[in-house]
């Protein structure tokens, strides 16, 4: 039970292509947002679909395959942690960040 204790699981649409940052040390970072929908019928019947959107960091060879392999507007499935940080933006406010880092991802509906 230990691997559930901070396990994300989602799958949805890619809203960005890679966003690719290569540190001194020659370590690779991707940034990436998913959308995930859940839909629902209100009270007179209507359709609602709501949208959440979801921060993505990949490090290491996954950077270099979501780098290589994603864009904006693919379907994918990601496993990770949840992870928050803060840091302070150039106008001295503090910012609060929550992302999901990946472990592992899978494009969905690849025919192969």
């Amino acid at each position: 039970m230990n691997s559930l204790r901070n396990s994300v699981r989602l799958v949805g649409n890619l809203g960005m292509d890679p966003e690719v940052k290569v540190f001194d040390s020659n370590k690779k970072m991707v940034r990436l947002s998913i959308a995930t929908n859940e839909s629902y019928k209100n009270d007179k019947g209507e359709k609602i679909t709501d949208t959440q959107w979801h921060n993505l960091v990949f490090w290491g060879p996954q950077a270099k395959l979501a780098e290589d392999l994603l864009k904006k507007g693919d379907e994918v499935a990601v496993e990770g942690k949840l992870a928050n940080r803060n840091y302070t933006d150039k106008d001295g406010i503090k910012r609060y960040v929550s992302e999901i880092v990946v472990n592992e991802f899978l494009k969905v509906g690849v025919k192969g």
